[in-house]
């Protein structure tokens, strides 16, 4: 195979299984790195699962600058949109993680338009198609629009929604061969290639390190991110995809289950894992004093399921069960030496 794929943020989480489905299937990737000097990392990540050869290539460019984002996207046939700004303790600014977001999903769009790539495929949220955090439980699929002036949204929820819906603007103004299709994960947990970047896996890293005084009564649905990397690539060739939205999400677990999984199957090496409840008046307590704590106040107690039904129809998705999911995280991050 010679076709080429572009695919954004490599050192990130779900960024480097991209590249590993992607290599697995014989494309030839191209990753984009904020600096030189990260693409040793992300090619001895990758090799732990696949030889790359020369089928690996890298560009530098960055979501907040135009520079380097023509030369990336040139002569590529696809674009697999996965970078996103991270969330930082300095995100309650919300522009801090909005505008990077949204301008840099636009210079994707604009590159990859230029160089007549065929599809984008961008990496969304579930945050995206959620009817409200605190409006009970919520049964979600891709025809929701979660509502912008939500008053629970945080900085990072925000960003996913507006950078999506300005893709979709864009899109729908700028006439041309190239494609568009999103993939909204929910909660994405799974086997770490790096203890580098682990996004919401460090929920499990916090757990196997005892940093967790309880576990609070909030669950989410788990997507594993090797089943939310083949989700991507084949939303990226399947000719019904186009124009589409896809939910990429698995079971629903509360995080009282996840301490359960990792107990009983790990043993003691899940010995720090919490199994105290923390009532949720306690958890609104100490939410004024850490931050982490005050983005799940608007879940506690609450089930927002997510429907991966038309994924598992148009492109043959199958989650995998849930618990595998989690225990293979954590022994990842062990075996990694990350806890």
């Amino acid at each position: 195979m010679n076709e080429t794929v572009l695919v954004t943020g490599g050192t990130g989480f779900v960024a480097g299984w991209c590249i590993v489905e992607l290599l697995q299937r014989g494309y030839r990737v191209r990753a984009t790195v904020r600096s030189p000097a990260k693409e040793a990392a992300v090619r001895a990540a990758v090799r732990r699962q696949v030889d790359p050869g020369d089928r690996l290539a890298f560009a530098i460019a960055d979501l907040t600058r135009d520079e380097g984002w023509d030369a990336a996207a040139a002569g590529c046939d696809y674009v697999l949109h996965v970078a996103s700004p991270m969330t930082t303790a300095s995100s309650n600014d919300p522009q801090a993680l909005i505008a990077p977001a949204r301008e840099g999903t636009l210079r994707v769009l604009g590159a990859a338009r230029a160089a007549g790539v065929r599809r984008v495929v961008m990496t969304s949220s579930c945050a995206a198609v959620n009817q409200g955090l605190q409006s009970g439980d919520t049964d979600n699929d891709e025809t929701v629009w979660a509502s912008e002036q939500d008053p629970d949204l945080n900085a990072y929820r925000l960003s996913k929604i507006l950078a999506e819906r300005a893709a979709w603007d864009y899109m729908a103004t700028h006439a041309g061969a190239t494609e568009l299709t999103t993939v909204l994960p929910s909660a994405i947990f799974g086997p770490v290639l790096t203890a580098e970047n682990l996004g919401s896996v460090a929920l499990i890293q916090r757990q196997l390190q005892g940093r967790m005084p309880g576990i609070p009564n909030v669950g989410f649905c788990v997507v594993d991110v090797r089943d939310l990397a083949r989700v991507h690539v084949d939303a990226m060739t399947a000719p019904q995809a186009a124009g589409q939205r896809f939910i990429a999400a698995g079971e629903f677990l509360w995080m009282r289950e996840i301490a359960q999984t990792l107990r009983a199957r790990l043993g003691e090496r899940a010995a720090k894992v919490p199994t105290r409840r923390l009532p949720n008046w306690l958890v609104r307590i100490g939410a004024n004093f850490v931050p982490e704590m005050r983005q799940l106040l608007p879940m506690l107690g609450r089930r927002h399921i997510y429907r991966s039904d038309k994924a598992q129809r148009v492109l043959g998705y199958r989650p995998r069960p849930a618990r595998d999911t989690v225990v293979d995280c954590a022994q990842s991050l062990l075996a990694a030496e990350a806890v």
